[in-house]
C-alpha cells in the first residue's frame, strides 16, 4: 500500500508540473507588462500655455500600457472648445520607447491628435526628451516636431522645452517648465508653468499651477491658475 501511495503521489506531482510551469510562465508574462490609468478634473485645459477648453473646466481620462523592454502606448481623452462648434472631444493616441543609459533617461515617440467631430483638425507630432537627476531634483530637455500637414495650414511646428521637479516633502512636489514654440502654433511664443502637486493618498493628487505665456496673441493665453484633482489606478 505504501508503494502504491508513493507511486500515485509521484504521478500527481509529474502531472502537475506542466500546469505549474504554465502558471509561472503566465506570471512572468504579466510581470513584463504594466497597465496604468488616470482620470482628472482641471479648472482649465492649458496646452503649452493656451486654453483649449475656452477657459472652461476640463475632464480627462488616460489608459496606458508599458513593457519592460521600454515600449509604451496609450490613449488620452479630454473635452475641448476650439471654436468650430463640432470639436468637443480630443483623443490623443501615443506610442514610444523609453530607456535609461547610466544616469540619463531617453524617450522617443509620436502623438496623433484626433478630433472625432472635425477630422480636419487631426495632426501628428514627433517627440523626444532626455533627462537626468540633479541631487533631489529631476530635469529634462525635450522637443516636439509636427511636420507640415493640412491641419496646420501646410506648415510645420517646433516646440522645445525644459522641465523639472523636486520633492518638497514626502507629500508635496514642486514642478515647472519653460517652452518656446515656432511655426503653425506661434512665432517665438513662450510659455511657462510653476506649480505644486500634493499626494493626498489612495491614488489621489491635488495640484495648483500658475500658467503664463508671451507673444501668444490671444486672450486664451492670459495668465491663470489651474487647479486640479487626479486619481490614478
Amino acid at each position: 500500500m505504501k508503494t502504491i501511495r508513493m507511486a500515485a503521489l509521484a504521478a500527481c506531482l509529474v502531472a502537475g508540473l506542466p500546469v505549474a510551469a504554465q502558471a509561472q510562465s503566465a506570471e512572468d508574462e504579466a510581470a513584463e507588462w504594466e497597465v496604468d490609468g488616470e482620470i482628472g478634473l482641471f479648472s482649465d485645459y492649458r496646452f503649452r500655455g493656451v486654453s483649449l477648453s475656452g477657459k472652461d473646466a476640463e475632464v480627462t481620462g488616460e489608459l496606458s500600457v508599458a513593457h519592460e523592454s521600454g515600449f509604451y502606448a496609450g490613449t488620452w481623452l479630454s473635452n475641448v472648445d476650439l471654436g468650430s462648434g463640432a470639436d468637443d472631444l480630443e483623443v490623443d493616441l501615443y506610442a514610444g520607447w523609453a530607456t535609461e543609459v547610466g544616469l540619463v533617461s531617453l524617450d522617443v515617440g509620436a502623438i496623433y491628435y484626433l478630433y472625432p467631430s472635425d477630422g480636419s483638425l487631426d495632426y501628428i507630432e514627433l517627440t523626444g526628451s532626455v533627462g537626468t537627476s540633479i541631487g533631489p531634483a529631476s530635469v529634462s530637455l525635450g522637443a516636439a516636431y509636427a511636420p507640415s500637414q493640412g491641419a496646420l495650414g501646410n506648415t510645420d511646428n517646433t516646440y522645445v522645452y525644459v522641465a523639472g521637479e523636486v520633492a518638497l516633502t514626502d507629500m508635496a512636489t514642486l514642478h515647472g517648465s519653460f517652452g518656446i514654440e515656432d511655426g503653425a502654433f506661434g512665432n517665438s511664443k513662450r510659455d511657462w508653468t510653476v506649480g505644486v502637486n500634493l499626494d493626498v493618498g489612495h491614488g489621489f493628487t491635488a495640484g495648483v499651477a500658475y500658467v503664463d505665456t508671451a507673444r501668444a496673441g490671444t486672450a486664451l493665453a492670459d495668465p491663470t491658475a489651474v487647479f486640479s484633482v487626479t486619481k490614478s489606478f
